[in-house]
């Protein structure tokens, strides 16, 4: 039996236009002779919908396109859809009223429903505020072929990988004591770095371990602060990657199952392609061009805007954007003070220059006049600072917020995660914007992938469409060598206020993704001083990340949807420690 695997980019809540998406991949799979076409988990009405669940009409709305849909389907072909169903129990035992669905759509069959089982609410996931669990082993025969239907997380609850267990049922053993042929997995799986090779050593074990081909469908492209990466993959029972789908694109592949014997599993596949997995820097880059790309349309704008401030995070966010919507709908802004250098502004031109945008210069000296008159009775007898430093960066979010209104662009704002966490950045200034493509990327990541975006290894990657040519850099090897400094007074560099960026970042990376306490990483070789000040700063600034915009998620942990610290709080690792005895 041929499978059509359709890895597809839906916009949430758009069911219609999801639903032509279904359809046209249906007619393709059709056309290569396909018997059954899967699709990602939730297609129907994109991953995540969110409270757009809690609306009657919305989940009627979906069930009225699914009953009109499978009269569209083309004869001879069975699709799987991921939609929501109705709980007939929510009442009488007080559960959820939906349940998380893949749906078989057949021309002339009645909607036949399989329910997801296991509900993930860590980190970005919260299904179970919205979805009750399925109760049933899923498994359907086509073609005289046993199919076992999981659901995302319904995969991912493998003991002997994990070597604990999250939930009280495994549904792959189960499916695999119901003597299926194969497993399918319908999936809406965020990327973060390097999650591509777990998957994949994942689903070979299992496949492996159970003796059953697993087949794996992905959701792609960018849903808010979340991005997709597809990279769909057939496994065999052997536990071979045979077949993989294009990272970062749709794409639709087929995979073939057949048997020697009628008593032989259906373990033998062949598929129609297998194409190469980024990683490093190139899949870094994939998603965040990704990112940029889907934000911006799937939120109605065509064009962007950023201020350039010969810096190199906003080096980087200027060479994404270029590269996610071409040179003719990016604007960079330079805005330079009395404290900017000359070579600011001719970085920043340079950098305009390889990548072919427009630019346009606001000097914000006259403005900053105009603040210092205004508010020089209530600041007269005291020293400059802060204060005087931060109004520079809000002039300089407000001009772009204008330019951003005045001709409908979305401002992109340019902070790294080192700084966001922190606290170095000024709300309404500098975290002025719609987006904050790097939010999630540490400084030194910035470094590292603007270094490979100027090396030959980046080419076979990187499309900047104005057609970078032969050109040996994308960004002005100055923008790299030069010390990293916001320039909002005489002389400043970042490490005036920080450490240098490699020991920020390993602090960071400790606390935040690794949930090491003060102890911990002083034990690690970092000055406890020093740890101790990055630590208050991360917590001080809570209030300024709740109120940024958002930003593209690439790591296990970052600032957004999955993070989900208090502001008004009084919580002290290092008081803890010395009282409780604890010793880290």
């Amino acid at each position: 039996m041929k499978i059509a695997i359709a890895q597809l980019n839906p916009l949430v809540g758009d069911i219609g236009h999801n639903a032509q998406r279904i359809l046209a991949a249906a007619h393709q799979a059709s056309a290569m002779g396909a018997r059954l076409l899967l699709t990602p988990e939730l297609s129907l009405c994109g991953y995540p919908p969110r409270d757009l669940l809690l609306h009657p009409s919305f989940v009627k709305a979906l069930r009225h396109t699914l009953e009109g849909l499978v009269q569209e389907i083309p004869a001879g072909l069975a699709v799987l859809v991921g939609a929501v169903d109705g709980n007939p129990r929510a009442s009488e035992l007080g559960e959820k009223p939906l349940y998380n669905s893949t749906v078989l759509l057949e021309q002339g069959l009645p909607l036949r429903f399989f329910h997801k089982r296991l509900l993930p609410t860590y980190d970005v996931f919260d299904e179970d505020r919205y979805f009750a669990s399925g109760q049933d082993v899923n498994v359907l025969e086509l073609e005289g072929v046993r199919l076992g239907i999981t659901i995302c997380e319904d995969l991912w609850n493998e003991e002997s990988f994990w070597r604990r267990r999250s939930y009280r049922i495994n549904p792959v053993a189960e499916l695999v004591a119901q003597s299926v042929d194969v497993v399918v997995n319908l999936s809406a799986s965020p990327f973060c770095l390097e999650k591509q090779a777990l998957r994949e050593t994942l689903l070979s074990h299992t496949a492996k371990r159970y003796g059953v081909p697993i087949l794996y469908v992905n959701q792609v492209g960018g849903n808010d602060d979340l991005i997709f990466d597809g990279r769909s993959v057939a496994v065999d029972a052997q536990g071979t990657v045979l077949g993989r789908g294009q990272a970062f694109t749709e794409d639709l592949f087929w995979v073939e199952c057949s048997r020697e014997s009628p008593s032989q599993q259906a373990s033998a596949l062949k598929t129609s392609h297998l194409q190469e997995s980024p990683s490093g820097a190139a899949e870094l880059w994939g998603a965040l061009v990704l990112g940029v790309q889907d934000y911006v349309r799937k939120c109605g704008f065509r064009q962007v805007v950023l201020g350039l401030s010969g810096g190199i995070d906003s080096a980087l966010v200027a060479a994404i954007a270029t590269a996610a919507l071409g040179t003719e709908n990016v604007l960079g802004v330079l805005m330079p003070s009395p404290y900017s250098s000359d070579h600011s502004v001719t970085d920043a031109l340079a950098l305009a220059k390889n990548l072919g945008i427009a630019t346009h210069t606001v000097p914000i000296a006259p403005l900053m006049e105009c603040f210092t008159q205004a508010l020089g009775p209530l600041f007269a007898g005291t020293e400059a600072g802060i204060a005087e430093e931060n109004i520079q960066a809000r002039i300089r979010g407000n001009l772009l917020m204008a330019i951003a209104n005045k001709f409908n662009r979305l401002l992109i704002s340019t902070g790294n995660k080192s700084e966001l966490a922190v606290g170095y950045c000024t709300l309404y200034g500098d975290m002025s914007g719609g987006l904050a493509a790097i939010a999630d990327v540490p400084k030194m990541r910035v470094y590292e992938l603007c270094r490979w975006l100027n090396s030959p290894e980046a080419q076979p990657w990187v499309e900047l469409r104005q057609g970078n040519g032969d050109r040996a850099e994308i960004i002005p090897t100055n923008i790299i060598d030069k010390a990293p400094s916001a320039e909002l007074k005489p002389g400043q560099i970042d490490q005036d206020s920080l450490p240098p960026y490699e020991i920020l970042d390993d602090i960071l990376y400790r606390y935040i993704d690794q949930h090491q306490s003060l102890a911990e990483i002083v034990a690690s070789g970092h000055d406890p001083e020093a740890v101790q000040r990055i630590l208050t700063l991360v917590k001080r600034a809570e209030f300024k990340r709740q109120q940024a915009a958002p930003g593209l998620k690439i790591t296990d942990r970052a600032f957004g949807t999955g993070w989900r610290m208090p502001i008004a709080s009084e919580w002290d690792a290092k008081s803890y420690n010395r009282e409780s005895g604890c010793g880290g």
